[in-house]
């Protein structure tokens, strides 16, 4: 581990592509104010209207194999061949020098990693769509990319529903008001442990 979290203490929320993980994140951002949310870093470009440092760290293929070499990373995965994602470990050091607790808005693997780096200081949530789908309608209904993309983030989904029993707590998403009220019940209750 390249860095020392036993002071401070992360929200991890994962979910397949669709399934509502960054509208409830934001619900909590709006609603939690010790939570602060880690900004991931990733090697793709940015897509319409994001902004380095606000939605990602933008850091390009050899920038984030550079970060992986210099072990400036907390966790990191290659999602898709040369389609890196990870954490900073500045990004959590800034955030716990801030007295803030993390939060995390990954994918369903990153999830894992980071549970498994920070321990007990770290609650994991996976967010369960009620069904698959309707994780395909959702992403369907984005509008935003190919059938191909679709077609990737779905194979991946079924993969990533199949581990939801490692993490701390299954969020339902069966209903959004009901399941970001549950999701902030959860994360006020850790934070205040």
């Amino acid at each position: 581990m390249a860095f020392d979290s036993s002071g401070g203490k992360c929200v991890i929320f994962s979910a397949p592509s669709g399934a509502g993980k960054t509208t409830i994140v934001q619900y909590l951002l709006g609603k939690v104010p010790e939570l602060a949310f880690s900004i991931s870093a990733c090697s793709r470009d940015p897509r319409g209207e994001e902004v380095d440092g606000q939605h990602y760290y933008f850091l390009g293929v050899e920038g984030f194999k550079k970060k992986i070499e210099e072990g400036a990373l907390a966790e990191w995965e290659e999602v898709y061949t040369d389609t890196f994602y990870g954490t900073l470990t500045s990004e959590l050091e800034r955030i716990w020098a801030a007295g803030k607790t993390v939060i995390f808005d990954v994918d369903v693997v990153g999830g894992l990693n980071l549970k498994k780096i920070i321990g007990k200081n770290a609650l994991a949530i996976f967010v369960q769509p009620p069904s698959f789908e309707a994780l395909e309608n959702r992403l369907r209904h984005r509008s935003t990319e190919s059938e191909e993309k679709i077609a990737m983030r779905l194979a991946k989904a079924h993969i990533e529903l199949d581990r939801a029993p490692e993490f701390d707590f299954i969020l339902l998403n069966d209903e959004l008001n009901r399941a970001c009220k549950e999701a902030e019940a959860v994360v006020r209750k850790f934070i205040s442990e």
